[in-house]
């Protein structure tokens, strides 16, 4: 399959564009329907013969291309509308009926505060030029009004406040937030792509969008249905600008805090952090640990967590013996990856101990069982024994449930 991506230069083009170079280059495996042989990137540098060429041979066309901040008004209808005739009219040139997605917004809905809108109003106008040609020629559209967008690349102090505000609180720039209880809508661009890929393999998200007058009209909502006009990304997330600064602001406090808050899979904390960290710069990237030390060898905290407790690593110098400890409710794993050593446990008012010769040649896991007092002894004369341990919970000094007792 060859594909046309214009505006292969902004946002959604670039992440869209370097998907697409996975899946040709057999890099991503997750769709294995699509056979990607060839990708046309068109952007404001190219020429109209290399239009030409491209609409001749494209078997799908992402029409991504469009202005969103222009110095003039008048910019919008000539960025939004201009180009997509021109793109339509050199695939009816061509005699190329292929599919054809339009990259249109909710703005064009022109509901609520959007009623006045001219970029807005210049969206509404690309998409009736587009179903007007699949009318005419036959040729299958998808015309997507998306919400929000977010993501890797969006650029800061253009079109986004999420884009803006993660590369302020990224590099320590003040925020302003007017009202921290408007709600935006978010369209993260990984879940964009995924829905970019299932209108390639012909199974898009089509709907509908209320009417005004029906239950429930905001104008904005989409109402999923296989025969709709308009097409979706299904998975978008709803939070208020002061819950997204709230977020940023505990995920750029991690390296001083190690806390790592909840991210469920496909959550939008997950997302968003993620977002965050491609905003980081360079300084930001490596952040020093704070290392404990003794005679023993250090002992280094690396991750806490909300509900699943708290990373460290140990490091025991040639000969020493650390722990001899219990903990009431609080179990461990303790993974030796370099060294040789012995973990030795036993169970409190009993005499027989259990005893795991450990190595960095062979990991395991090792449970430090609640009730048991426990050490792990460095055997070698020379070599460090570095251990990879894990709690149940983050260390609490009030309330540390560790009580000291020999092995």
């Amino acid at each position: 399959m060859k594909i046309l991506v214009t505006g292969a230069g902004g946002f959604v083009g670039r992440n869209l564009v370097e998907n697409l170079k996975a899946l040709r280059d057999g890099k991503n495996r997750t769709r294995p329907g699509l056979a990607v042989s060839e990708i046309m990137e068109y952007d404001l540098e190219n020429t109209p013969e290399e239009l030409e060429d491209f609409c001749a041979r494209a078997d799908f066309v992402f029409n991504l291309a469009g202005v969103n901040r222009p110095k003039d008004p008048a910019e919008f209808r000539a960025g939004n509308y201009g180009f997509a005739s021109r793109l339509l009219e050199t695939l009816r040139r061509q005699g190329n009926r292929c599919p054809v997605m339009l990259s249109s917004s909710l703005q064009a809905t022109l509901a609520g505060r959007f009623g006045t809108s001219e970029y807005g109003l210049s969206k509404r106008d690309g998409e009736e030029l587009f179903f007007r040609y699949g009318e005419e020629t036959g040729a299958k559209v998808l015309v997507y009004r998306f919400p929000n967008l977010a993501g890797k690349w969006v650029r800061p102090n253009y079109n986004s406040a999420v884009g803006t505000f993660c590369h302020q609180i990224a590099n320590d720039l003040p925020v302003t937030v007017n009202d921290p209880a408007v709600e935006l809508e978010l369209l993260f661009i990984d879940d964009l792509v995924e829905e970019m890929f299932d209108a390639l393999e012909g199974k898009e998200h089509r709907c509908d969008y209320l009417a005004a007058g029906e239950e429930g009209y905001d104008g904005l909502t989409p109402r999923w249905n296989p025969e709709g006009r308009y097409c979706g990304a299904p998975v978008t997330h709803k939070a208020t600008l002061g819950r997204i600064v709230e977020c940023l602001r505990t995920f750029h406090d991690q390296p001083a805090t190690l806390f790592m808050p909840a991210i469920p899979s496909g959550s939008f904390e997950k997302k968003l952090y993620a977002m965050y960290l491609s905003y980081l710069p360079k300084e930001k990237v490596a952040f020093d640990l704070v290392t404990r030390s003794d005679a023993r060898g250090s002992f280094t905290e690396l991750l806490k967590t909300a509900d699943h407790g708290q990373f460290s690593v140990n490091i025991s110098r040639p000969g020493a013996v650390k722990g001899q400890h219990w903990h009431n409710s609080k179990w461990e794993f303790f993974i030796v990856v370099s060294g040789r050593g012995l973990i030795q446990e036993r169970k409190l008012g009993t005499e027989e101990v259990l005893e795991f010769p450990v190595s960095g040649e062979r990991i395991q896991a090792v449970h430090m069982l609640p009730g048991y007092t426990h050490n792990i002894i460095n055997l070698s004369e020379t070599e460090d024994l570095v251990t990879l341990m894990w709690a149940s919970e983050v260390f609490d000094p009030e309330h540390p449930d560790t009580f000291y007792e020999p092995v």
